[in-house]
């Protein structure tokens, strides 16, 4: 899609021929414009796996929490 905007087709048609707003054609562009289709696919697992290290981090530092405060309690 970013590749017909590219070429010279209005931006207008190409959305509408795809169905998407021309907000979402000019943020992809902007996050995904001059990568190649592999690059762009790369990227998105990048983003992807850095989703879930995240969540792994939060979890763990969720558990460290809980573990302190038990650990403080006095019984």
């Amino acid at each position: 899609m970013l590749r017909e905007q590219e070429a010279g087709a209005a931006t207008a048609e190409v959305c509408r021929k795809h169905g998407i707003s021309s907000a979402t054609c000019y943020k992809w562009k902007a996050k995904y414009g001059g990568l190649d289709v592999s690059e762009a696919r790369r990227l998105k697992a990048l983003e992807a796996e850095n989703a879930r290290l995240k969540k792994l981090l939060a979890e763990a530092m969720l558990d460290n929490a809980m573990l302190k405060d038990l650990t403080t309690k006095k019984w």
